[in-house]
């Protein structure tokens, strides 16, 4: 039989908080999510103040210029068959 891999569903979850509840207990359970708040809290200030957003922006704004400027002096735009001379009959 094929089973669907994919998230956890409701029988799963109920399994799961049983099995926290009898590890942990009742009074230690708010103290574990408090701290997984926290934790999360702290992790996502740290991502937004480090600017790795600002310095991605950066670096494809500069790849963007970078890219206009080989475009103006491609070789195709340089030497272009209008200007060239055609080669005398004899």
């Amino acid at each position: 039989m094929i089973q669907h891999c994919g998230w956890i569903g409701g029988p799963e979850i109920i399994i799961i908080l049983i099995v926290v509840i009898l590890l942990f207990g009742g009074k230690k359970i708010p103290e574990l999510a408090r701290g997984l708040g926290k934790g999360i809290r702290d992790f996502k200030k740290a991502t937004e103040d480090s600017g790795i957003k600002n310095d991605i922006k950066d670096v494809t704004s500069e790849i963007h210029d970078l890219k206009s400027g080989v475009n103006k002096i491609n070789p195709k735009n340089i030497l272009k068959t209008d200007n060239l001379q055609k080669p005398k009959k004899k």
